[in-house]
């Protein structure tokens, strides 16, 4: 399959017939048949039943068309950010970001960024810390804005750059009796269903939480495990237990939580900078620039 294929296949589904995109594309009626005959031999399909007038688009037609359309697009806008990179109207800078930083963190160092060079596209690709390294690797990404708790793995061809520590606090939800409280005592999640995030093979995060609380003599009970930090904290809200976040998150708008500070926690997360080592790149150095600075003033 490729681009040509795709984009004859559109407009003869946009114009109605083949003979009718050969006449918008200036192309022979043949080279539209021959293309749509092979990209439906790539796809093990038939794109149109031919059998009725005008030509009907197949069960494999209709789920193809949408996201042929999107390939296209999408097609279109690399090409156009690649010439401006080439000839020197902008920049391109991948930034790899933990759904955390969205509470705090990210929005003023994008802002920042973007005062200081408003041509340069930002591509922003969401991923937890574990995956970040691997978008480094295949240069999806320039700099990753990883979470950790603890210790962690250092990969040799990485820097890392620590933002900021940002403590933990407890979250419970706002109709909950020990939520009047001025803190939290951590033997309280004892009997307070526990809410584990991120649920995911790769992270050791809620895992590295949980076997903290169990060191320090509590054994919560691990009632709902949520994907990502918003349906944790839509699990609180609810009412079915409470969790451990960074108090960075704190700042969210939400009305059915509340944050309390931890009485007896040690262990904090710390919010850290991953670039690959030796990167020479100016648009990098001041977006990490940036990064620090806001991180410095969290």
């Amino acid at each position: 399959m490729n681009l040509r294929q795709v984009k004859y296949f559109c407009k003869v589904v946009e114009s109605g017939s083949g003979n009718a995109a050969a006449k918008l594309l200036c192309v022979a009626p043949t080279a539209i048949s021959t293309q749509l005959g092979l990209l439906e031999e790539d796809l093990g399909g038939q794109l149109f039943d031919r059998s009725k007038r005008p030509m009907q688009l197949t069960s494999l037609g209709q789920f193809f068309y949408p996201r042929a359309k999107e390939l296209l697009l999408q097609a279109q806008r690399l090409q156009e950010e690649s010439n401006r990179v080439a000839i020197g109207n902008g920049g391109w800078l991948g930034v790899g970001f933990i759904r955390s930083t969205l509470f705090s963190l990210l929005p003023n160092v994008i802002r920042h960024f973007r005062e200081a060079h408003p041509d340069v596209h930002l591509d922003l690709v969401e991923k937890l810390s574990e995956y970040q390294v691997e978008s480094l690797h295949q240069r999806r990404i320039d700099v990753g804005i990883s979470r950790f708790i603890g210790e962690y793995e250092r990969h040799p061809d990485m820097d890392y750059r620590l933002i900021f520590d940002d403590p933990l606090v407890a979250v419970l939800p706002a109709g909950h009796p020990l939520a009047k409280q001025s803190s939290f005592s951590i033997t309280s999640f004892q009997d307070l269903p526990f809410i584990l995030y991120p649920k995911d093979a790769r992270s050791p995060y809620g895992q590295k939480l949980h076997a903290y609380l169990r060191e320090k003599g509590v054994n919560p009970t691990v009632h709902h495990e949520a994907i990502e930090i918003h349906t944790a904290f839509a699990l609180v809200g609810a009412g079915l237990g409470g969790t451990l976040v960074s108090r960075s998150m704190t700042d969210n708008n939400r009305s059915d939580v509340v944050f309390l500070p931890v009485e007896g926690i040690e262990i904090s997360t710390s919010l850290v900078a991953v670039t690959r080592k030796g990167e020479q790149n100016k648009l990098l150095d001041n977006f990490i620039e940036i990064l620090m600075s806001r991180g410095r003033q969290a």
